[in-house]
């Protein structure tokens, strides 16, 4: 088998393995709003906000009385 053959599947495996390291989170708001998180929120009880990265890369900052649930996903 020569490297050109070797190299997609060892990349896709290595995206495979990278992603599980992760834990995604739901963050849902009062209002019924919620983010997937790429990691568990942060949270800054010295101002009351939540700082997250969604899935799409934003970062999101909420205030920690406007969150209803935080919930990882399995």
């Amino acid at each position: 088998m020569n490297m050109k053959n070797l190299g997609l599947p060892l990349v896709a495996l290595t995206f495979l393995f990278l992603s599980g390291c992760a834990t995604q989170t739901v963050v849902t708001l009062q209002n019924g709003t919620q983010y997937l998180t790429k990691d568990l929120p942060k949270t800054n009880s010295a101002d009351g906000f939540y700082e997250f990265t969604d899935i799409a890369g934003k970062r999101v900052r909420v205030k920690a009385a406007d969150v209803a649930t935080v919930i990882k996903e399995k």
